[in-house]
C-alpha cells in the first residue's frame, strides 16, 4: 500500500523514469500569482463547482502547468507524449511496477485541480484552459484493488501493488472514520481535519474543501467523500522554533518548554508562515507574533506557538460545524505532534470536546495497510477493521467555557492582524 502527501508535483520522462525538474512541494506557494489571475477570470467558480476545490496554490494543477511554462521544452515534449505527470504516489507506484503502472487513486486525484469530483474524471474544461494535455495524466483507479505486481528485483520477488491512498484520507481509513459525521485531526507538518460525509459531496460555504476519501474495489462503486480543513502550518512552527530561533535543540523538548510556564502570558503566534490555509485562504498571510512585553519568555513563545495549532484547529472544525450541521462528540488525534500531551489537553480546552488519542499514532501508513489488506483478502469488511481501533488517551476538556471563549476571541483578533501582509506579486 502506498500513501503520499497529496499534492507534491512531478513529471517524468517515460522512457527513463527521471524527473525534469525538481518536484514542487505542497506547501510551494510560487503559483499564487496564476491562482490569482484565474480568481480575476472567474474561473475559480468552475474550479469549485468541479473540483470542490479552492483555488490556491496548494493543489497540483497549477503547480503542473507552471512547469509545463517555466520547464524548457516540457510542453513540447508533453504534447508528443514523452512525459508523465503525477503526484508522489504516482510516481512510487510507476517506479516500482518498473514503468508499467501510471495510475493514481481519487483520493490524490481529487486534490490536482483537475478531477471533476461529481463525474469521478479528468475534467476536459479544466484541462483546456490550464494548458494541459490529458496524456500527461494517469489512469485514476480505486483507492484498494490490486493494480499490479511490483517489479521482482525491487522487493526481491513480485508482490502485489494493492492500494494509493494520500496520506489525509489514508488516515482518516486508519482511525476508522467509516460511519458520516467521524471526524480525525492529524498534527504533522500541517493540520489536516478531514470529516466523513458518506456518499454526498457536501459543498462547503464556510472556505472548507469538498474531497474524495477512498473509493473500495470496482470503479463502478460510491466513493466515501469528506469535507477538509488544511492547516499549513501546524508541527513546522515547532520546527522553527527549533532551527530558525534555537529555543529547542529537539522538538520533543517544546512540550517541557511550554509547561515551564502556566499560560500563554498574552502572547499569540499565529504561523502563517507560507500563507493560511483553512478557512481563510489567504496566500499573502504572514507569521505574526503579538503580545509580548518585557515579561514575555522562550516559555511563553513556546505555549503560544503549541496553541496556535489548536487555535487553527478550532477554526476549521467550526467552519466544518456550519458546513455539516452537526456538533463534533469526540476528536480523533494522531500524528507526530499528537505524542504532546499538553498539546492534546489544550487541544480538548478549546474545542469543548473530548480528544481521542489511539494506541497506533501513525495511522497514515496503517490505513494504506489497510486498504492493501482488503485488497488481497487479509481483512473482509471496514466493520472488521473497525473492530481493531483501540484507545491509548482521552483527553477531556477542564476548562471554563468564558476562559475557552475568551482565549478563542483574542486568537481570531491575532488572525486579523496576519491577513494580507505580503503585497500580490
Amino acid at each position: 500500500g502506498v500513501t503520499n502527501q497529496r499534492e507534491t508535483t512531478v513529471v517524468w520522462e517515460r522512457s527513463t523514469g527521471k524527473p525534469i525538474h525538481n518536484a514542487i512541494v505542497w506547501q510551494c506557494r510560487r503559483t499564487a500569482p496564476m491562482c490569482d489571475r484565474l480568481k480575476a477570470d472567474g474561473f475559480d467558480q468552475v474550479l469549485l463547482r468541479k473540483t470542490g476545490l479552492v483555488t490556491d496554490a496548494y493543489f497540483s494543477g497549477t503547480k503542473l502547468a507552471w512547469i509545463l511554462e517555466n520547464v524548457p521544452g516540457a510542453r513540447t515534449r508533453a504534447e508528443r507524449g514523452e512525459l508523465a505527470f503525477g503526484t508522489i504516489d504516482a510516481f512510487l507506484l510507476w517506479r516500482l511496477s518498473g514503468g508499467r503502472l501510471h495510475a493514481t487513486d481519487v483520493s490524490n486525484a481529487s486534490r490536482t485541480l483537475l478531477f471533476n469530483i461529481h463525474e469521478m474524471r479528468w475534467d476536459q474544461e479544466i484541462l483546456d484552459h490550464l494548458r494541459i494535455p490529458e496524456s500527461l495524466l494517469p489512469e485514476v483507479v480505486s483507492s484498494s484493488a490490486v493494480y499490479t505486481e511490483t517489479s521482482p528485483d525491487v522487493f526481491g520477488a513480485p508482490i502485489p501493488l494493492a492500494a494509493d491512498a494520500g496520506d489525509q484520507p489514508a488516515a482518516t481509513f486508519g482511525q476508522a472514520c467509516f460511519d458520516p459525521g467521524m471526524a480525525k485531526n492529524t498534527y504533522g507538518t500541517g493540520c489536516f481535519m478531514l470529516l466523513n460525509t458518506g456518499p454526498q459531496a457536501v459543498p462547503s460555504s464556510a472556505g472548507l474543501l469538498t474531497t474524495v476519501g477512498w473509493r473500495l474495489g470496482s470503479p463502478a462503486a460510491k466513493p466515501t467523500y469528506c469535507l477538509e480543513g488544511s492547516v499549513f502550518i501546524a508541527g513546522a512552527a515547532v520546527q522553527w522554533l527549533r532551527d530558525g530561533l534555537g529555543l529547542i535543540r529537539d522538538s520533543a523538548q517544546v512540550e517541557a518548554l511550554a509547561a515551564s510556564v502556566p499560560d500563554n502570558g498574552g502572547v499569540y503566534l499565529v504561523p502563517a508562515f507560507v500563507g493560511l490555509g483553512a478557512p481563510h485562504w489567504d496566500a499573502y498571510a504572514r507569521g505574526t507574533i503579538l503580545g509580548l512585553t518585557r515579561g514575555s519568555t522562550a516559555g511563553h513563545l513556546a505555549r503560544a506557538t503549541l496553541e496556535s495549532i489548536a487555535f487553527q484547529t478550532r477554526d476549521v472544525l467550526e467552519a466544518m460545524q456550519r458546513d455539516a450541521g452537526l456538533q463534533l462528540s469526540a476528536l480523533r488525534a494522531d500524528g507526530g505532534a499528537a505524542r504532546n500531551a499538553l498539546l492534546m489537553q489544550f487541544q480538548a480546552d478549546v474545542l469543548g470536546v473530548p480528544v481521542q488519542r489511539p494506541l497506533i499514532s501513525e495511522t497514515t501508513a496503517l490505513g494504506a495497510a489497510y486498504l492493501a489488506g482488503l485488497a488481497v483478502g487479509i481483512w473482509e469488511s471496514t466493520d472488521e477493521i473497525a473492530k481493531l481501533w483501540r484507545l491509548d488517551q482521552e483527553f477531556l476538556p477542564h476548562m471554563s467555557q468564558d476562559q475557552r471563549d475568551t482565549l478563542y476571541k483574542t486568537w481570531r483578533k491575532a488572525t486579523q492582524r496576519s491577513l494580507a501582509w505580503a503585497d500580490r506579486a
